[in-house]
């Protein structure tokens, strides 16, 4: 069973339609315009188009593409900010914010318009981001699924909770996790395809896949396509294979 997956986008709109293209050209070359496209998470944050992120993965869905969309810790710290009453992330260690420069919020804001997010007073800045955040964008992020499976792949934002069953899973461990996770070398059942912690090239480690290849921090946007447990990198020159780390 075919899928594609496309890694942590981080408001990087060039990328995200480059990353389409290669998607599309694969499709091409194998005559298969069925097999889904799952983006696993972080819409939004620190790069300069969150908001044409967005739009553009609605726009897709609406079109009718096959096109599947996680939800990231960094798009449910957007959705929860925009909330009736800003509300503060679980998954962040206290003294922290969403609009901390180092999150990237205020970069998310002033896509829509929204100015100096972090150097102004917070309820100011909230009610200027409910006037200016379109009700379907925030509406779309709010419903994210945290999870799909297609086959024998497993795709998540940050990973799993090891030896807990899917059903169990909570969404703070598959938004948040990282060591219990990343550490763990035992076999999850399917290959867990997962962003959240960026590495230097899409790498598989036999029981999981990571994707995310630091398109937040000047790093390509990398595209996958996966068969059963086989991997291949989507490049200008086609297909490379990514074997699992001996």
């Amino acid at each position: 069973m075919r899928s594609y997956a496309i890694g942590d986008i981080h408001g990087h709109l060039d990328k995200l339609r480059a990353a389409h293209d290669l998607v599309a050209a694969d499709r091409r070359a194998v005559g298969d315009d069925t097999a889904p496209v799952v983006h696993v998470g972080d819409l939004v944050d620190r790069g300069p188009d969150a908001c044409g992120v967005i739009e553009h993965l609605i726009g897709g869905i609406a079109s009718g593409l096959n096109w599947v969309v996680l939800k990231g810790n960094h798009d449910r710290m957007l959705s929860l900010f925009l909330d009736e009453e800003p509300r503060h992330d679980t998954g962040l260690r206290a003294g922290l914010a969403w609009l901390d420069p180092r999150l990237g919020g205020g970069i998310t804001l002033a896509s829509y318009g929204v100015t100096s997010a972090d150097e102004r007073p917070i309820a100011e800045v909230h009610a200027e981001a409910r006037a200016r955040v379109p009700k379907g964008h925030a509406d779309f992020l709010a419903n994210l699924p945290a999870w799909h499976l297609v086959g024998e792949a497993l795709f998540v934002h940050a990973g799993i909770r090891p030896g807990v069953d899917l059903c169990h899973q909570s969404e703070d461990d598959l938004l948040w996790i990282r060591g219990d996770f990343l550490d763990d070398p035992h076999d999850h059942g399917p290959l867990v395809v997962h962003g959240h912690t960026p590495v230097s090239a899409v790498t598989h480690y036999g029981n999981r896949l990571n994707i995310d290849t630091g398109a937040a921090y000047g790093g390509p946007l990398s595209a996958v396509v996966i068969e059963g447990r086989a991997v291949w990198l989507l490049t200008d020159a086609g297909r490379v294979p990514i074997l699992p780390a001996a």
